[in-house]
């Protein structure tokens, strides 16, 4: 059975949660939980770099992470293009890589670069001037083709809603505002009711839309892609510092194994059995050799 397409899942009834993924183990096991779509969240794919969510890594490793995320996931990929790495040109190009690597649709940012991650700064982020972020949304837009773009923006209140028409009148498919752009539900429905398109929601950890956007919360509100873009590289990294500390600390291996998911389970994730069966079917036989 094929999997849906981005635009299929969106003509659906309900909502569309996408986890955030950095590498293909993690788009596997996204894929194996039940999920219908993925998010390449560049804060989780900054994280797994050893970096901050601070436009630090290139255009090129974004790609190349988007790339991976791919082979190991048949979903579709909503991939993080921050502010486009540049200005219009370089934003279209970007898209254009972008979607050559397997993103089904992109979500860029109306922040000058290099952004800050507004979760992670306490002052509020420098936005473009309104004609350059259109402009810039345009790009991205003929660069993508058949697939789909999400205008974020990083502006507060009613300069947000002003943009968000904007971007939509500049081709956005969709319109994501972030956790600090409003700060009542209200103003999400009134940014619904002016764009007429869907909204996406980025369900950050630690913040008020998290705690908030319930999917019945979401529906009333016009939000159709909730992305839970930060939740799954947090957990891992939990697991994997509390796991080095165990062993680093002396800790026997037998007792730490325990916590462990199964070798067999382990195994089949990383797609030895599919590996196998394509082995029989297309390598000799030893004896045949």
């Amino acid at each position: 059975m094929a999997t849906p397409s981005l635009p299929e899942l969106l003509a659906q009834d309900g909502m569309i949660h996408a986890p955030g993924v950095w590498d293909g183990l993690s788009a596997r096991i996204a894929e194996q939980a039940g999920f219908s779509a993925v998010c390449a969240s560049g804060f989780a794919i900054a994280a797994a770099l050893g970096m901050p969510d601070a436009e630090i890594f290139t255009a090129t490793e974004g790609i190349d992470a988007v790339r991976k995320i791919h082979e190991g996931s048949s979903l579709p990929i909503i991939a993080d293009i921050d502010t486009g790495y540049g200005n219009a040109i370089n934003a279209g190009r970007t898209a254009a890589n972008m979607r050559r690597a397997g993103a089904a649709a992109v979500f860029m940012e109306d922040q000058v670069s290099p952004k800050r991650c507004p979760v992670c700064v306490g002052d509020p982020v420098e936005v473009t001037p309104l004609r350059e972020a259109v402009g810039k949304v345009r790009a991205a837009k003929d660069g993508l083709e058949d697939a789909l773009l999400i205008a974020r923006t990083d502006a507060v209140g009613d300069e947000a809603l002003k943009r968000a028409e904007a971007y939509v009148e500049a081709g956005a498919d969709l319109i994501m505002p972030v956790s600090k752009t409003f700060s009542t539900l209200e103003d999400w429905r009134r940014c619904h009711e002016l764009t007429g398109v869907p909204l996406v929601a980025s369900l950050t950890a630690w913040t008020w839309v998290e705690r908030e956007f319930t999917p019945e919360v979401m529906a009333q509100l016009g939000v159709k892609i909730g992305l839970v873009a930060t939740h799954g590289v947090l957990a891992a990294a939990t697991a994997l510092r509390d796991s080095f500390t165990r062993l680093a600390s002396g800790e026997a291996l037998p007792q730490v194994s325990a916590s462990y998911m199964e070798h067999e389970d382990f195994v089949g994730l990383i797609g030895f059995p599919e590996m196998e069966k394509r082995q029989r079917e297309y390598l000799p036989a030893k004896e045949e050799v």
